[in-house]
């Protein structure tokens, strides 16, 4: 058996997992029938949309896990390491694991290309799924909660038969694959309807809100909208929130306003798979997600975000505003070639004190000096990457914040280096 990192370099050559997407479901499903269906061992959560689907799927799968059952979570994209990706109980998947998966894949894939079957090697994504449900069979998991890649209707995770489906919050990302109107963006995660499984959206723009209620009408999908009015006696701090919905004390250890109404997204999906009261409470209180509004160091305060599409740059803006208005905030900032940053100057730039654009260690890194038209603040400058960048922020003081943010490369990036 070959070792971990020839895994992950194999991968890796197999191209990014955006640009070389090829959105349908041709080659997984032949994977999976190939494989005898490792879809089908377990029931799924699935869960689609443009914010908020990873912390929602966090919650969830930690409330089933308190419940009692056997849990996998597949998530992506990774921070450090593409183990991250596969859970079990809890725990990423080891080296080993994540290895023997490997082996299984590639060896079906290769027997497939061979006899033409595929017209080509699965994708990294479309690879990394079927390594996630074949673990998830050989450890005998009893529900799988899978966060949607891209999309929905044509995502590699689409295979699935899942008992729920949920949908976060709709927003403009990926417009090149997805469309050029929250309509279309709104179809194509509705993808993963189906017949006979009940649905969990969340709130939404009315465009995509009404894109979403035809796409289930026509598929004979039951919808539940958990509103605002569900929720009361909200109390937020800078690192949680604390509610009450359904009777339900909720106590979310997620950073972010934003947060609330995901939880409460959560907690919807929770109940309409009959999760006991008591579980749901424990489940989304010890839930984490790592690098989306995480404190990493005090003195300064170093917060990791990434916040990597305007509705997400709007979430840190409004909870820079409400959280750290009266003290002086610097801004790490780095982001890819692919990504639509035109409008994130304007947001970020009156909430920093202090702004340093620097780049993600990646080939696809837009350089920094290509954002600096993109930010009129007094106090701009540029590092080339992350290290100058700390390097810099060194400069500030006890009662200062250090956001690092933009792309989750630059957070995963970061981590390692206070979190260990």
């Amino acid at each position: 058996m070959i070792a971990y990192p020839e895994s992950v370099q194999y991968l890796y050559a197999l191209g990014n997992e955006i640009k070389s997407s090829k959105l349908g479901l041709e080659r997984i499903s032949a994977l999976m029938a190939a494989m005898d269906h490792p879809e089908l061992a377990f029931r799924v959560v699935h869960v689609a949309g443009t914010n908020g689907k990873g912390s929602t799927c966090a919650m969830i799968e930690r409330a089933v896990r308190e419940a009692g059952h056997r849990t996998g979570l597949y998530t992506s994209p990774h921070l450090v390491e593409p183990t991250e990706r596969i859970r079990i109980g809890g725990r990423d998947l080891s080296r080993e694991e994540f290895t023997a998966a490997f082996e299984v894949v590639r060896s079906v894939a290769s027997r497939l290309l061979d006899e033409g079957v595929i017209d080509m090697h699965p994708t990294y994504f479309e690879t990394v799924t079927a390594m996630a449900f074949h673990a998830f069979r050989q450890a005998g998991v009893e529900w799988a909660v899978v966060e949607v890649g891209l999309g929905g209707r044509l995502d590699a995770t689409n295979v699935v038969r899942p008992a729920l489906a949920v949908i976060t919050p709709v927003d403009f990302d990926h417009e090149a694959w997805l469309g050029s109107s929250l309509d279309a963006i709104a179809g194509e995660k509705a993808g993963i309807l189906k017949h006979g499984a009940p649905a969990v959206i969340a709130p939404q723009h009315p465009e995509a809100m009404r894109r979403i209620e035809r796409e289930a009408a026509a598929a004979g999908v039951r919808l539940a909208v958990p509103g605002a009015s569900a929720v009361s006696g909200v109390r937020i701090d800078a690192f949680r929130s604390r509610f009450h919905a359904f009777g339900l004390n909720i106590d979310c250890p997620l950073a972010g306003e934003h947060q609330v109404m995901n939880a409460l997204t959560a907690v919807t999906a929770l109940r309409e798979l009959g999760v006991a009261g008591g579980a749901i409470e424990k489940g989304i209180a010890a839930a984490s997600w790592p690098g989306r509004l995480e404190r990493v160091a005090r003195n300064p305060d170093i917060i990791l975000d990434g916040a990597h599409n305007p509705s997400g740059v709007r979430a840190l803006a409004a909870y820079i505003r409400r959280f750290f208005g009266g003290r002086r905030v610097w801004l790490i900032y780095g982001t890819m070639r692919d990504k639509s940053v035109e409008e994130i100057g304007d947001m970020l730039s009156p909430v920093a004190s202090e702004v340093i654009l620097t780049a993600p260690d990646s080939p696809r890194a837009l350089r920094p000096e290509a954002l600096l038209p993109l930010f009129d603040h007094p106090n701009v400058r540029t590092a080339p990457n992350l290290g100058e960048a700390l390097a810099i922020a060194r400069e500030a003081a006890a009662g200062d914040v250090v956001f690092i943010t933009g792309s989750l490369y630059l957070v995963g990036e970061a981590r390692p280096l206070f979190v260990q």
